[in-house]
């Protein structure tokens, strides 16, 4: 059953990790997809391919998530194309760990801009068009740590918790135009990202989830293709960790 067929989807930071899962997944559910990452490269045009082996159309915009303008460019560009956008994922994160007390001014804005001002940026651009067509579904992509905190991520937990409150206030603010807003909160998610924690470290993380595993950029998709489906027509508010019991 193809849960998002026709739907129009538009998420940022989407050419590898968990984004690429993400788009893959609702892509196999028959979703359309506008994606945007920093550059499109040979990476990212392997995602265009694998995206368009699902019979739908896809589109890939070399942008920066942290600018305003571009935000909104690439918002009115996927409108023109696909003619609506239905479900919104904030996906683009990075992240420039250290202790506070060594973090830098550059570290700590970067990783606030990057993950939490792009999604008010991409909210602000799509929420006129939302608002018109009375529906959509809003996803931002958030952490475990912007629940708990973490040692050496004050700036990365600060910027996912943002995106839970941003995501909560969403919901309160637009419900009354049918639109919903949820945040996702991965735990030791197997990714690009994670790859590069020292082998210690990631064993660390390991023994501290009940399911002794870490999990997969498909999973979190899953729970993503859960949000923006009609499934979830109801859900609307919420963060959903997906962590193996991490959070428990």
């Amino acid at each position: 059953m193809q849960l998002l067929r026709n739907k129009k989807v538009l998420i940022t930071g989407a050419a590898r990790g968990i984004g690429k899962a993400v788009a893959l997944a609702m892509a196999e559910h028959g979703a359309d997809i506008a994606f945007t990452d920093l550059e499109i490269d040979e990476k990212a045009k392997e995602t265009i391919r694998e995206i368009e082996a699902f019979g739908v159309k896809v589109l890939g915009y070399a942008s920066n998530a942290a600018s305003f303008d571009q935000a909104h460019r690439v918002v009115n560009e996927v409108i023109r194309e696909f003619g609506r956008i239905d479900i919104l994922v904030n996906n683009a994160g990075i992240t420039r760990d250290t202790l506070l007390l060594r973090m830098t001014e550059e570290q700590w804005d970067l990783v606030l801009n990057i993950n939490l001002k792009s999604a008010f940026n991409y909210i602000h651009a799509v929420t006129p068009f939302m608002v018109k067509q009375k529906g959509g579904s809003i996803i931002n992509m958030s952490s475990v740590v912007g629940i708990s905190g973490n040692a050496g991520q004050a700036n990365y937990a600060a910027s996912k918790a943002g995106m839970i409150a941003l995501a909560k206030s969403v919901a309160k603010e637009l419900g009354p135009r049918g639109i919903r807003a949820n945040a996702v909160a991965p735990g030791f998610i197997t990714s690009d990202m994670t790859d590069q924690i020292p082998e210690e470290a990631r064993q660390a993380w390991i023994d501290t989830i009940p399911l002794r595993r870490g999990g997969t950029p498909q999973e979190v998709a899953n729970v993503c293709v859960f949000l923006a489906s009609d499934l979830s027509s109801f859900v609307s508010g919420q963060v959903i960790p997906v962590c193996g019991a991490m959070m428990t």
